[in-house]
């Protein structure tokens, strides 16, 4: 997939509980405002996308954040997305993403009971 925006696979942090897109679950309106968003950045910067990939994009170089908190952080950082989404926005979306994070964190996966608290 090639993105007219570099920074769109940042916004799909703005993760919800009703569309998946490539995926992952989205909340339809968010989704198709970061899409309206990346489009107008990349008209305006005047960016061409990418070149398709044929075959598996497995062995290449992983670009996107790896984690939420990652994610968050570029989000925080990208000033055109910060500009159009609006910095109200932008702030009470990811203070929330945090404190969901905050708690998923606190949870003991089936991967750390099964080979940490087992194995011990």
């Amino acid at each position: 997939m090639s993105f007219a925006y570099p920074l769109f696979p940042v916004l799909f942090i703005l993760v919800g509980t009703w569309m998946t897109y490539q995926g992952i679950v989205l909340k339809p309106y968010i989704a198709l405002a970061t899409s309206l968003a990346c489009g107008y950045l990349g008209m305006v910067e005047g960016l061409q996308p990418s070149e398709p990939i044929s075959g598996s994009a497995h062995l290449l170089p992983f670009s996107l954040p790896r984690s939420l908190d990652e994610a968050i952080r570029a989000l925080r950082e990208c000033e055109p997305l910060v500009r159009i989404l609006g910095d109200p926005f932008i702030s009470a979306y990811t203070i929330v993403k945090e404190a969901e994070y905050e708690v998923f964190l606190q949870v003991i996966s089936s991967w750390e009971r099964e080979h940490l608290l087992l194995n011990v």
